[in-house]
């Protein structure tokens, strides 16, 4: 394991990682051990006692943070007919159909975070799936990404949009905001995110259904999080 840098050294003296913190108190946490020049990332981390091997057992979905991810989201909508003008007006930055299916299957462009496609798009869409899926980018209409209501859907990524979604380890990674957004807003978005997530248990899942819960910056040490007292 590379050697870590001194502020994050400093950062670990101020974190017990025997402790399981209060959620107001991690976030504090968080925001002290921040110690790089740009503004951090925060990230959740929930493991859940899931086994994502199962198709009963998946958890994703998508939720707008109250106030967003402090990141301007690149939206590619792939529609015809007057879908394109529909996209174009909500403020999307890459509108077409064939064409940039075919631009990212020859040339492997991929400048966009989020990919929206209306249903009858999804056979084309479809060519791409070996370049989106491994990615994250495959639209799904689970997240909201597959839809009609194109417009809405661009709003709500330019508005903090997050997807969710469990991977092969059982973890869902998402960003919650970042530092300088304060505790108060942090712990909002922290907050709709698990809400999320909760009401998104799988009914096959059995046992602890949040095995953990920790927060972390970008450049800062994982605090764990009671996940037990969020299910209460």
């Amino acid at each position: 394991m590379p050697k870590r840098g001194k502020n994050y050294q400093e950062s670990l003296k101020i974190v017990d990682r025997a402790t399981f913190y209060d959620v107001s108190e991690a976030i504090e946490l968080v925001q002290k051990t921040a110690k790089a020049k740009f503004d951090e990332t925060i990230d959740l981390s929930v493991r859940l006692g899931v086994d994502p091997r199962h198709a009963d057992q998946q958890v994703r979905g998508a939720v707008v943070l109250p106030h967003g991810t402090g990141k301007t989201k690149t939206v590619l909508v792939i529609a015809k007919g007057d879908k394109v003008k529909e996209a174009e007006e909500a403020g999307a930055e890459y509108v077409g159909g064939e064409e940039l299916v075919a631009r990212i299957q020859n040339e492997g462009w991929l400048d966009f975070d989020v990919v929206v496609a209306t249903p009858d798009m999804m056979g084309v869409v479809g060519r791409i799936g070996r370049i989106l899926g491994p990615k994250g980018l495959m639209p799904n209409p689970k997240s909201g990404t597959v839809t009609f209501e194109v417009a809405k859907a661009i709003n709500e990524i330019k508005a903090g949009k997050v997807e969710y979604r469990v991977d092969k380890a059982s973890i869902i990674n998402v960003p919650i905001g970042k530092i300088s957004f304060g505790t108060e807003k942090i712990k909002e978005n922290f907050d709709a995110v698990m809400d999320a997530i909760i009401k998104a248990k799988p009914a096959a899942s059995k046992g602890r259904y949040l095995k953990s819960v920790a927060i972390s910056s970008t450049m800062g040490p994982g605090i764990k999080i009671n996940g037990q007292k969020l299910m209460d």
